[in-house]
């Protein structure tokens, strides 16, 4: 998890700084950072290569379900979480995209071709979203493009060289050590039971909060320095982010089978609905209140042991 949580920063980070001074254009950065969750993403491609489909598939479902239960729960229980329109039309396109992806896992098959499918459904999200809003969309990681921005300007205008080799080379560390965290995790995982039922489970709860670990720090401390929309927009993108990009690159890697599909039918369902249980308490006042954390805290443990009942 240290390694994952670590690497997935500091790839982050340092891949903006890195690719504003190369010139890297800023389309091709919103796709790879907009929503971006590296880690989730690392963990469902290892998994994928190391004949594991369980554990990406409960991967990405219990990442998804963490991060709306625990993460915004965690945020609005510190500080009100604004929802914005424009948080909230993240979230409402949102929907409809994990109910597809949903159709696509739900017989526990996901072709190669699917998976281009996936990833192109969430290049179009982001497409239409810039269109829409006529700049680049606040989700995951593209608010370290500004910075990057910013202070390649402020370093420009005081002459100030800065070496673009320190940030490649921490981009390069960050990811060898998410490669090795996410080796790590599904080999635990594997050697725990080689079992497909009990690697599924182990995946929606284990590695799906490991994972979405990060975002349940950053919704917490954005909400104690005062939570701006890009953040939750940030975190609510993730969202959409895990059932397309995470998934399709997995089902690339290596075509996702599992013999009992069954399995994921419930989770699946839990994960449309935390986004639509976020989305209704969001609506009411604009925002995630204390009492709205407190019923998506609540939650993830009725999750849980439903999950190990059923």
């Amino acid at each position: 998890m240290v390694f994952i949580v670590w690497g997935a920063e500091t790839f982050a980070e340092h891949l903006g700084a890195a690719a504003v001074r190369l010139q890297v254009s800023s389309f091709a950065l919103a796709l790879l950072l907009a929503g971006a969750e590296p880690e989730e993403l690392a963990t469902a491609v290892t998994a994928s290569l190391r004949a594991a489909p369980a554990i990406a598939f409960g991967d990405v479902v219990g990442a998804n379900i963490a991060i709306c239960l625990v993460a915004l729960g965690v945020g609005a229980w510190i500080a009100p979480l604004p929802f914005s329109k424009r948080v909230m039309r993240y979230a409402l396109f949102g929907l409809p995209i994990g109910a597809i992806a949903t159709g696509f896992i739900w017989d526990g098959d996901i072709s190669r071709l699917e998976g281009l499918f996936l990833i192109g459904l969430y290049v179009l999200y982001v497409g239409v979203i810039w269109w829409a809003e006529r700049k680049p969309p606040a989700l995951g990681e593209t608010g370290e493009l500004k910075e990057a921005s910013e202070s390649l300007a402020i370093e420009q205008a005081k002459g100030i060289q800065h070496r673009v080799g320190k940030d490649v080379l921490l981009v390069c560390a960050g990811f060898a050590a998410m490669i090795v965290g996410s080796i790590l995790l599904v080999e635990a995982v594997r050697r725990i039971s080689p079992v497909e039922a009990t690697q599924t489970r182990l995946a929606l709860t284990l590695v799906g909060f490991a994972t979405a670990f990060e975002l349940v720090i950053l919704a917490w401390s954005t909400a104690r320095r005062g939570a701006t929309e890009a953040a939750v927009a940030g975190v609510v993108g993730s969202f959409t982010y895990n059932v397309t990009m995470t998934l399709g690159a997995a089902a690339i890697a290596r075509p996702l089978t599992i013999v009992d599909a069954s399995l994921l039918h419930f989770p699946l369902l839990v994960m449309l609905a935390s986004l639509g249980l976020v989305i209704v308490l969001a609506s009411f006042k604009g925002y995630l209140a204390k009492t709205a954390g407190a019923t998506l805290l609540a939650a993830y443990p009725l999750f849980i042991i439903a999950l190990l009942v059923v």
